[in-house]
């Protein structure tokens, strides 16, 4: 069930949220990422995705500089929400006033490289709000203090950290164990699955890229509650 207004967030949710943009979806996105969660929330001109197949967002974030007028007219008023500020993205204005155990995220990769570098850098950032974005090839997610995935065998699990991070792993063909990750230093791609692929991270600020197949299995281990989180950066 999806609340407004509860918590000092915009939309709160105690199961999976969908987060649309505006960016580039395959033709089985939304069909794949309604099917898995208990609401909707567009950012900005995402919102013409989700009624062009039928659905009327839950609410829709952004600063509305891209929301079409014939969409808006389509959307209630009291399930629009801008914020004007131009500090930030459309994503992380939305990313930060949902609660809920888990975003799915659809729209933010390919398309524009700026834009997605801006989409990973608020993930970073939000580092409480575990989100999984959903790509034509793969999931990409911030690794949480620890995560186990049955990846399949020769599968590739890519590590990518955007601040120096450490930590260890199980199941890699290439261990993490002993090793700084760093942005401008050494990363961690295009390393593949032997077997169970378990991480222990110290710290925020990995992505982790696995096969678009593994999407359920990475929502069962946030699910689980067993992943950890993260708490939100001091302000």
């Amino acid at each position: 069930m999806v609340n407004l207004g509860k918590n000092g967030e915009i939309v709160h949710s105690d199961g999976p949220i969908a987060l649309c943009g505006g960016g580039e979806i395959g033709p089985n996105d939304l069909k794949l990422v309604l099917n898995r969660v208990h609401g909707t929330v567009a950012a900005d001109g995402g919102a013409a995705a989700l009624i062009d197949s039928g659905h009327v967002p839950d609410a829709v974030i952004g600063d509305f500089d891209s929301l079409e007028a014939p969409y808006r007219a389509q959307i209630p008023d009291d399930r629009l929400f801008p914020i004007r500020e131009q500090d930030s993205t459309d994503f992380d204005k939305a990313l930060r006033n949902i609660g809920a155990p888990l975003v799915l995220g659809v729209g933010f990769l390919g398309g524009r490289l700026d834009h997605q570098l801006a989409v990973f850098n608020a993930m970073i950032r939000l580092q409480d709000r575990p989100c999984v974005l959903l790509g034509q090839r793969e999931v990409v997610f911030q690794a949480p203090p620890r995560i186990s995935l049955s990846i399949t065998p020769g599968d590739i699990v890519s590590l990518f950290p955007f601040r120096p991070v450490t930590g260890r792993s199980k199941g890699l063909e290439w261990p993490i164990d002993g090793l700084a990750l760093e942005p401008d230093g050494r990363v961690g791609t295009s390393n593949r699955a032997l077997s169970l692929v378990e991480l222990e991270i110290d710290g925020p600020g990995l992505l982790v890229m696995v096969p678009r197949s593994a999407l359920d299995l990475v929502m069962q281990a946030f699910a689980s509650e067993q992943t950890g989180r993260w708490p939100a950066l001091a302000e």
